[in-house]
Protein backbone atom coordinates (compact mmCIF):
# COMPACT_ATOMS: atom_id res chain seq x y z
CA UNK A 1 0.00 0.00 0.00
CA UNK A 2 1.28 3.36 -0.69
CA UNK A 3 2.06 5.69 1.82
CA UNK A 4 1.86 9.67 1.55
CA UNK A 5 4.74 11.18 -0.58
CA UNK A 6 6.04 13.40 2.21
CA UNK A 7 7.19 11.44 5.42
CA UNK A 8 8.32 14.43 8.00
CA UNK A 9 11.49 13.21 10.07
CA UNK A 10 11.57 15.94 12.57
CA UNK A 11 15.51 16.12 13.56
CA UNK A 12 15.70 17.92 16.65
CA UNK A 13 19.20 19.20 17.92
CA UNK A 14 20.08 21.00 21.18
CA UNK A 15 18.74 20.25 24.54
CA UNK A 16 15.53 18.75 25.99
CA UNK A 17 12.54 19.67 26.04
CA UNK A 18 10.53 21.77 29.36
CA UNK A 19 9.57 19.52 32.22
CA UNK A 20 6.02 19.99 33.47
CA UNK A 21 5.08 21.71 36.72
CA UNK A 22 4.68 18.34 38.50
CA UNK A 23 8.37 17.37 37.42
CA UNK A 24 10.99 15.71 39.45
CA UNK A 25 13.59 18.16 40.76
CA UNK A 26 16.05 17.90 38.19
CA UNK A 27 17.06 20.49 35.52
CA UNK A 28 14.99 21.00 32.10
CA UNK A 29 16.11 22.27 29.03
CA UNK A 30 14.44 23.68 25.80
CA UNK A 31 15.74 22.56 22.71
CA UNK A 32 16.79 24.20 19.65
CA UNK A 33 15.11 22.71 16.41
CA UNK A 34 16.49 22.43 13.30
CA UNK A 35 13.79 20.69 11.07
CA UNK A 36 14.48 18.68 7.46
CA UNK A 37 12.03 17.00 5.17
CA UNK A 38 12.78 13.63 3.91
CA UNK A 39 11.18 12.61 0.65
CA UNK A 40 10.21 9.37 1.28
CA UNK A 41 9.05 7.19 -2.41
CA UNK A 42 5.11 7.45 -2.73
CA UNK A 43 5.41 3.59 -3.98
CA UNK A 44 7.50 2.12 -0.74
CA UNK A 45 5.65 -0.88 -0.41
CA UNK A 46 4.49 -2.39 3.17
CA UNK A 47 6.77 -5.62 3.53
CA UNK A 48 4.23 -8.77 4.00
CA UNK A 49 4.80 -10.41 7.05
CA UNK A 50 5.86 -14.17 6.83
CA UNK A 51 4.15 -15.45 9.39
CA UNK A 52 0.52 -14.91 11.05
CA UNK A 53 -0.33 -16.20 14.02
CA UNK A 54 -4.16 -16.04 15.11
CA UNK A 55 -3.46 -15.89 19.18
CA UNK A 56 -6.72 -14.74 20.15
CA UNK A 57 -10.38 -14.40 19.57
CA UNK A 58 -10.76 -11.24 21.11
CA UNK A 59 -7.15 -9.34 21.91
CA UNK A 60 -3.81 -9.88 21.40
CA UNK A 61 -1.94 -7.28 23.44
CA UNK A 62 1.06 -9.00 24.71
CA UNK A 63 4.69 -10.81 23.09
CA UNK A 64 7.81 -11.45 24.00
CA UNK A 65 10.71 -13.59 22.41
CA UNK A 66 12.77 -15.81 24.95
CA UNK A 67 16.30 -14.72 25.17
CA UNK A 68 17.79 -17.96 23.40
CA UNK A 69 15.43 -17.19 20.08
CA UNK A 70 13.28 -20.50 20.51
CA UNK A 71 10.39 -19.36 21.20
CA UNK A 72 7.85 -16.50 21.13
CA UNK A 73 5.35 -16.19 23.78
CA UNK A 74 2.00 -14.15 23.17
CA UNK A 75 -0.69 -13.00 25.62
CA UNK A 76 -4.11 -13.21 24.71
CA UNK A 77 -7.43 -11.51 25.72
CA UNK A 78 -8.83 -14.76 27.41
CA UNK A 79 -5.62 -14.83 29.97
CA UNK A 80 -3.79 -17.62 27.49
CA UNK A 81 0.05 -17.03 27.70
CA UNK A 82 0.82 -19.51 24.41
CA UNK A 83 4.25 -20.89 23.50
CA UNK A 84 4.88 -20.51 19.57
CA UNK A 85 8.48 -22.06 17.46
CA UNK A 86 9.80 -18.60 17.17
CA UNK A 87 10.64 -19.52 13.46
CA UNK A 88 8.59 -22.03 11.90
CA UNK A 89 10.96 -25.36 11.50
CA UNK A 90 9.70 -29.31 9.90
CA UNK A 91 9.17 -31.47 12.88
CA UNK A 92 8.16 -28.90 15.27
CA UNK A 93 4.66 -28.33 16.60
CA UNK A 94 2.91 -25.14 15.19
CA UNK A 95 2.33 -24.22 19.05
CA UNK A 96 4.15 -25.05 22.68
CA UNK A 97 2.93 -25.01 25.95
CA UNK A 98 0.87 -22.71 27.66
CA UNK A 99 -0.57 -21.05 30.92
CA UNK A 100 -3.89 -19.55 31.82
CA UNK A 101 -4.42 -16.61 34.15
CA UNK A 102 -7.55 -15.07 34.89
CA UNK A 103 -8.77 -11.75 32.28
CA UNK A 104 -6.65 -10.74 29.82
CA UNK A 105 -2.80 -10.69 29.53
CA UNK A 106 -1.86 -7.17 29.19
CA UNK A 107 2.30 -7.54 29.65
CA UNK A 108 5.36 -10.51 29.39
CA UNK A 109 8.88 -10.24 30.35
CA UNK A 110 11.62 -13.15 30.36
CA UNK A 111 14.25 -12.23 32.25
CA UNK A 112 17.72 -12.14 30.66
CA UNK A 113 18.70 -16.06 31.19
CA UNK A 114 15.24 -17.04 30.30
CA UNK A 115 14.36 -19.06 33.05
CA UNK A 116 12.13 -16.37 34.55
CA UNK A 117 8.82 -15.40 33.02
CA UNK A 118 6.42 -12.60 34.20
CA UNK A 119 2.85 -11.49 33.20
CA UNK A 120 0.32 -8.43 34.18
CA UNK A 121 -3.06 -10.47 34.42
CA UNK A 122 -6.42 -9.26 34.18
CA UNK A 123 -7.30 -9.70 37.50
CA UNK A 124 -4.31 -6.85 38.00
CA UNK A 125 -1.64 -9.12 39.82
CA UNK A 126 1.76 -10.30 38.38
CA UNK A 127 2.80 -13.44 38.18
CA UNK A 128 6.37 -15.41 37.75
CA UNK A 129 6.91 -18.66 36.77
CA UNK A 130 10.19 -20.20 37.07
CA UNK A 131 11.08 -21.92 33.33
CA UNK A 132 11.14 -24.35 31.59
CA UNK A 133 8.83 -26.53 34.10
CA UNK A 134 6.44 -23.56 34.74
CA UNK A 135 6.57 -23.67 38.56
CA UNK A 136 4.76 -20.32 39.45
CA UNK A 137 7.38 -18.80 42.10
CA UNK A 138 5.01 -15.38 43.21
CA UNK A 139 2.06 -13.84 42.60
CA UNK A 140 2.23 -9.96 43.35
CA UNK A 141 -0.39 -8.40 44.27
CA UNK A 142 -0.55 -4.58 44.56
CA UNK A 143 -3.38 -3.98 46.02
CA UNK A 144 -4.82 -0.62 45.57
CA UNK A 145 -2.44 -0.16 42.69
CA UNK A 146 -3.50 -1.00 39.43
CA UNK A 147 -0.08 -2.37 36.92
CA UNK A 148 0.24 -1.42 33.47
CA UNK A 149 3.79 -2.71 32.73
CA UNK A 150 6.80 -4.43 33.95
CA UNK A 151 10.81 -5.07 33.60
CA UNK A 152 13.12 -7.74 35.12
CA UNK A 153 16.37 -5.85 36.03
CA UNK A 154 19.22 -7.64 34.01
CA UNK A 155 20.64 -9.29 36.64
CA UNK A 156 16.74 -11.02 37.38
CA UNK A 157 16.96 -10.03 40.91
CA UNK A 158 14.29 -7.63 40.61
CA UNK A 159 11.18 -7.03 38.86
CA UNK A 160 9.94 -3.27 38.72
CA UNK A 161 6.38 -2.78 37.99
CA UNK A 162 4.42 0.60 36.39
CA UNK A 163 0.97 1.71 37.58
CA UNK A 164 -1.57 4.20 38.72
CA UNK A 165 -3.35 4.73 41.82
CA UNK A 166 -6.60 3.18 41.40
CA UNK A 167 -8.31 4.27 44.96
CA UNK A 168 -7.55 8.39 44.42
CA UNK A 169 -5.65 8.03 47.89
CA UNK A 170 -2.70 10.27 47.56
CA UNK A 171 0.39 8.91 47.37
CA UNK A 172 -0.87 5.22 46.80
CA UNK A 173 -0.06 5.49 42.90
CA UNK A 174 1.64 6.88 40.47
CA UNK A 175 4.66 5.03 41.24
CA UNK A 176 6.99 2.36 40.34
CA UNK A 177 7.94 -0.77 42.50
CA UNK A 178 10.55 -2.67 42.84
CA UNK A 179 10.01 -6.34 44.02
CA UNK A 180 12.65 -8.53 45.32
CA UNK A 181 12.52 -11.36 43.68
CA UNK A 182 13.71 -13.94 46.38
CA UNK A 183 10.54 -13.05 48.83
CA UNK A 184 8.26 -11.54 46.38
CA UNK A 185 8.18 -8.38 48.82
CA UNK A 186 8.03 -4.62 47.65
CA UNK A 187 11.39 -3.29 48.32
CA UNK A 188 11.50 0.14 47.02
CA UNK A 189 8.91 2.83 45.47
CA UNK A 190 9.82 5.47 43.22
CA UNK A 191 7.76 8.56 43.01
CA UNK A 192 7.25 11.78 40.97
CA UNK A 193 5.50 11.09 38.44
CA UNK A 194 1.89 13.06 38.11
CA UNK A 195 -0.25 10.71 36.21
CA UNK A 196 0.15 6.74 35.43
CA UNK A 197 3.20 5.23 35.30
CA UNK A 198 2.21 3.89 31.36
CA UNK A 199 5.94 2.68 30.46
CA UNK A 200 9.66 1.46 32.22
CA UNK A 201 12.80 0.25 31.36
CA UNK A 202 15.88 -0.89 32.77
CA UNK A 203 19.28 0.38 31.26
CA UNK A 204 21.95 -2.56 30.62
CA UNK A 205 23.66 -1.99 33.87
CA UNK A 206 20.51 -2.33 36.18
CA UNK A 207 21.39 1.05 37.69
CA UNK A 208 19.05 3.71 35.87
CA UNK A 209 15.13 2.85 35.33
CA UNK A 210 13.67 5.26 32.53
CA UNK A 211 9.81 5.88 33.11
CA UNK A 212 7.02 7.48 31.03
CA UNK A 213 3.73 8.68 32.22
CA UNK A 214 0.27 10.17 31.20
CA UNK A 215 1.55 13.48 32.53
CA UNK A 216 3.77 13.68 29.32
CA UNK A 217 6.75 13.17 31.03
CA UNK A 218 10.04 10.90 30.54
CA UNK A 219 12.02 10.17 33.89
CA UNK A 220 15.34 8.32 34.54
CA UNK A 221 15.71 7.20 37.85
CA UNK A 222 18.63 5.71 40.17
CA UNK A 223 17.33 2.82 41.36
CA UNK A 224 19.83 1.79 44.13
CA UNK A 225 19.29 5.18 45.59
CA UNK A 226 15.58 5.46 45.03
CA UNK A 227 16.02 8.66 43.72
CA UNK A 228 14.91 10.70 40.33
CA UNK A 229 18.23 11.44 38.18
CA UNK A 230 16.79 14.11 35.50
CA UNK A 231 13.48 14.65 33.68
CA UNK A 232 14.32 14.23 29.83
CA UNK A 233 11.20 16.16 28.84
CA UNK A 234 8.08 16.47 27.90
CA UNK A 235 5.86 14.56 24.90
CA UNK A 236 2.53 16.93 23.58
CA UNK A 237 0.32 13.93 24.89
CA UNK A 238 0.45 10.54 27.01
CA UNK A 239 3.73 8.70 26.81
CA UNK A 240 2.84 5.04 25.63
CA UNK A 241 6.17 3.21 25.47
CA UNK A 242 10.11 3.58 26.40
CA UNK A 243 12.87 1.79 25.75
CA UNK A 244 16.63 1.75 26.31
CA UNK A 245 19.31 1.36 23.18
CA UNK A 246 21.28 -1.69 23.83
CA UNK A 247 24.23 0.11 24.83
CA UNK A 248 22.84 2.59 27.60
CA UNK A 249 23.48 5.88 25.72
CA UNK A 250 20.54 6.28 24.20
CA UNK A 251 16.70 6.12 25.01
CA UNK A 252 13.62 6.28 22.66
CA UNK A 253 10.09 6.96 23.61
CA UNK A 254 6.98 6.88 21.78
CA UNK A 255 3.54 9.14 22.74
CA UNK A 256 -0.07 9.65 21.26
CA UNK A 257 1.38 13.03 19.84
CA UNK A 258 2.54 10.50 16.90
CA UNK A 259 6.35 10.80 17.51
CA UNK A 260 8.95 8.86 18.50
CA UNK A 261 12.16 11.32 19.62
CA UNK A 262 15.78 9.51 20.74
CA UNK A 263 16.71 11.11 24.30
CA UNK A 264 20.78 11.26 24.73
CA UNK A 265 21.07 9.98 28.80
CA UNK A 266 24.38 11.40 29.36
CA UNK A 267 23.30 15.29 28.68
CA UNK A 268 19.01 14.49 28.56
CA UNK A 269 19.43 16.51 24.70
CA UNK A 270 16.75 15.39 22.32
CA UNK A 271 18.88 13.84 19.42
CA UNK A 272 16.10 13.43 16.86
CA UNK A 273 12.16 12.78 16.44
CA UNK A 274 10.62 10.26 14.12
CA UNK A 275 7.27 11.24 13.23
CA UNK A 276 5.56 8.91 10.37
CA UNK A 277 1.71 9.35 9.19
CA UNK A 278 0.71 6.69 11.63
CA UNK A 279 -0.92 8.42 14.48
CA UNK A 280 0.00 7.64 18.31
CA UNK A 281 3.01 5.82 18.97
CA UNK A 282 1.94 2.85 21.44
CA UNK A 283 4.85 0.36 21.51
CA UNK A 284 8.84 0.97 20.29
CA UNK A 285 11.56 -1.51 20.44
CA UNK A 286 15.73 -1.42 19.60
CA UNK A 287 16.97 -4.16 17.46
CA UNK A 288 19.92 -5.67 19.65
CA UNK A 289 22.54 -4.05 17.61
CA UNK A 290 20.96 -0.76 18.57
CA UNK A 291 21.32 0.17 14.92
CA UNK A 292 17.06 -0.06 14.71
CA UNK A 293 13.90 0.97 16.05
CA UNK A 294 10.79 -0.67 15.30
CA UNK A 295 7.77 1.92 16.14
CA UNK A 296 3.81 0.49 16.09
CA UNK A 297 0.86 3.48 15.06
CA UNK A 298 -2.49 3.69 15.67
CA UNK A 299 -3.22 2.76 12.01
CA UNK A 300 -2.02 -0.81 12.44
CA UNK A 301 1.52 -0.32 10.70
CA UNK A 302 4.80 -0.97 12.04
CA UNK A 303 8.09 1.29 11.09
CA UNK A 304 11.32 0.43 10.86
CA UNK A 305 13.91 3.39 11.21
CA UNK A 306 17.52 3.77 10.90
CA UNK A 307 18.77 5.04 14.03
CA UNK A 308 21.83 7.11 13.15
CA UNK A 309 20.43 8.30 10.14
CA UNK A 310 16.94 8.78 11.51
CA UNK A 311 15.60 7.45 8.16
CA UNK A 312 12.79 4.96 7.57
CA UNK A 313 14.21 1.53 6.47
CA UNK A 314 10.85 -0.25 6.25
CA UNK A 315 7.26 -0.13 6.46
CA UNK A 316 5.84 -3.00 8.09
CA UNK A 317 1.99 -4.03 7.23
CA UNK A 318 -0.22 -4.36 8.61
CA UNK A 319 -2.41 -5.26 11.49
CA UNK A 320 -6.22 -3.60 11.61
CA UNK A 321 -6.25 -2.19 14.90
CA UNK A 322 -3.05 -0.14 16.57
CA UNK A 323 -0.19 -2.12 17.18
CA UNK A 324 0.06 -2.94 21.10
CA UNK A 325 3.49 -4.87 21.42
CA UNK A 326 6.84 -4.55 19.58
CA UNK A 327 9.95 -7.32 19.66
CA UNK A 328 12.89 -8.07 17.92
CA UNK A 329 14.18 -11.78 18.09
CA UNK A 330 17.51 -12.29 19.82
CA UNK A 331 19.46 -12.36 16.22
CA UNK A 332 18.17 -9.29 14.74
CA UNK A 333 16.42 -11.20 12.02
CA UNK A 334 12.81 -11.06 12.44
CA UNK A 335 10.35 -8.60 13.83
CA UNK A 336 7.26 -9.26 15.65
CA UNK A 337 3.82 -7.03 16.74
CA UNK A 338 0.78 -7.67 18.31
CA UNK A 339 -2.48 -5.81 16.76
CA UNK A 340 -4.42 -5.75 19.76
CA UNK A 341 -8.58 -6.01 19.02
CA UNK A 342 -7.33 -7.86 15.06
CA UNK A 343 -6.22 -10.57 17.27
CA UNK A 344 -2.95 -11.77 15.25
CA UNK A 345 0.72 -11.58 15.70
CA UNK A 346 2.52 -10.99 12.64
CA UNK A 347 6.29 -11.86 12.22
CA UNK A 348 8.63 -10.22 9.79
CA UNK A 349 11.64 -12.10 8.32
CA UNK A 350 14.20 -8.84 7.97
CA UNK A 351 16.50 -9.14 4.55
CA UNK A 352 20.16 -8.68 5.33
CA UNK A 353 19.71 -5.11 3.52
CA UNK A 354 17.16 -4.19 5.92
CA UNK A 355 19.42 -4.62 9.30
Amino acid sequence: MNIPALLTLALLWGQGLPASAAAAPAAAHRPSMQRATLQAPATLPEQRPSRNLQVSSSYAGALAFSPDGWWLVTGSGEGIIQWWPAVARPNVQTRGPSLRLPGAVTALAFNSGGDRLAAIGGDGRVRVWALPGRVLLHTLDPQTYYVTALAFSPDGQMLATAGGDNTRQPGSGNSVRLWDLDNGRVQGTLRGHADVVTALAFDPTGRTLVTGSRDRTVRLWDVAGRLPLRTLGQHGDDVSAVAFSPDGQTVASGSQDTSARLWAVQDGRVRGELRAPGGAVHALAFSPDGQQLLTGAQDGRTWLWNVQGRTLVSILGRHNDPVRSLAFSPDGRTAAAAGGRDRRVLLWSLAPSLR
